[in-house]
């Protein structure tokens, strides 16, 4: 029995995700230099970050 070729190969290249975790958030907002860790310590309502 043959695989459904839903599954795929594990060659494929992995997708880009489109949603940021919060330490990947935090990462590109100190390399854009919006993020102050005194001032931003909050848990919810970070700023968009721009997905490249």
């Amino acid at each position: 029995m043959s695989q459904h070729p839903s599954f795929g190969k594990s060659s494929k290249t992995a997708k880009k995700r489109n949603v940021l975790k919060r330490f990947e958030r935090i990462e590109v907002l100190k390399k854009l230099g919006r993020w102050n860790s005194a001032k931003n310590s909050r848990v919810t309502g970070l700023p968009k970050t721009p997905v490249n």
